[in-house]
């Protein structure tokens, strides 16, 4: 984590993926990266995956999809939100797969999904629209899993004291 602070694998056009269960801060630490690369001088796009697939299919539409494309493929660092939380339909398997594809030994990309690595394959629909992109993926990249329980539980808000109080009330 220190090491993706430095923003060293900006540089190095690499690619990360947080992973892991609901509220255990992927997307907290996504942005503060996002933060700390806006503060040493980077391009930093963030944007939700359902953001950029509804803007990618909105300009299928109106014919302005490499235009769009352009806006998540040319930034120094783009930070992706929340793939996977509902499944790829219709062009947007082909729509991952394409910015995966022109970002790679390019620019640097992180993605927060609260899906396995493993379970990142099937969302493409495609065995081989799936291998192509997760070999690109993973080629320049590294895969944090992080664990624990949830920061969203009510008994952790505000620290252990907090956490006691809540079950001295029973709850």
């Amino acid at each position: 984590m220190i090491d993706l602070c430095t923003c060293h694998f900006v540089r190095r056009k690499e690619a990360v993926l947080l992973v892991g269960p609901a509220g255990v801060g992927k997307s907290h630490l996504a942005q503060a990266i996002g933060h700390r690369a806006c503060l040493a001088g980077h391009t930093v796009l963030y944007t939700t995956a359902n953001q950029m697939l509804a803007t990618l299919r909105a300009a299928r539409a109106d014919q302005s999809y490499d235009r769009k494309l352009l806006r998540y493929t040319t930034t120094e660092l783009l930070v992706v939100d929340d793939l996977g939380l509902r499944p790829l339909r219709d062009f947007e398997p082909e729509d991952v797969y394409e910015v995966i594809r022109q970002r790679y030994e390019r620019s640097a990309t992180i993605w927060t999904s609260n899906r396995a690595e493993a379970e990142w394959y099937p969302m493409f629909g495609d065995e081989l629209l799936a291998s192509a992109a997760m070999d690109r993926l993973l080629h320049h990249g590294a895969v944090i899993e992080l664990t624990g329980e949830s920061y969203r539980d009510p008994r952790r808000r505000g620290g252990p004291a907090a956490a006691a109080r809540q079950e001295a009330r029973g709850a």
